[in-house]
């Protein structure tokens, strides 16, 4: 019974890890990724459609995205749908794909990058130090109810502050490199 609360916490620490990794992706560096695109919604006939769902998107060159739609009569909404998107870049359209140019960071907009990524930093880790409290939390009931004894709390306890102080530590480490790749110019 008390190790699932170990289990458990290890779960939920793990997952609170990989949605920073994933809203992290989505942040722009100076390189062009298309992760940024992965929340955009195109009207494909009445439909909120992905934007991947309708077209090839692929970056062939560091500060370029080329958008590559199956059908041509739908560019004029995946331009709409970018534009909409205020995403900072301003969609060039061909009549036959769509192009995003990455404009170079300047070091004043690198630095403000860096500060949103170390705020989503500090709300996964915000996310942890309550996942441990719930953890702690069912320890303490587990007690009260007789279902544990106290050198097994303490022993559980340990272990939720050991998961949490190593979550929190590979928060700093994802938050770190992204530092590092929005600050390399």
């Amino acid at each position: 019974m008390s190790g699932d609360v170990v289990v458990e916490l290890k779960g939920r620490i793990t997952k609170t890890i990989e949605d920073l990794k994933r809203e992290l992706s989505k942040v722009r560096t100076g390189r062009a990724s298309t992760a940024i695109l992965d929340n955009i919604r195109v009207d494909y006939y009445g439909t909120p459609t992905p934007l991947s769902g309708v077209a090839s998107v692929n970056a062939p060159e560091p500060r370029l995205i080329v958008i590559k739609p199956w059908e041509k009569s739908i560019l004029k909404e995946i331009e709409k749908a970018l534009r909409e998107a205020n995403l900072g870049i301003n969609p060039m359209n061909d009549g036959e794909m769509i192009r995003l140019p990455f404009p170079p960071l300047t070091e004043e907009r690198r630095k403000e990058i860096v500060k949103q990524v170390k705020a989503k930093g500090e709300e996964h880790k915000v996310a942890i130090r309550n996942i441990r409290r719930d953890a702690n939390e069912s320890v303490k009931a587990q007690l009260k109810d007789k279902k544990i004894t106290e050198d097994d709390e303490k022993r559980i306890s340990e272990k939720v502050q050991k998961e949490t102080d190593a979550g929190v530590a590979e928060v700093d480490k994802v938050i770190v490199a992204k530092e590092k790749e929005v600050m390399s110019v």
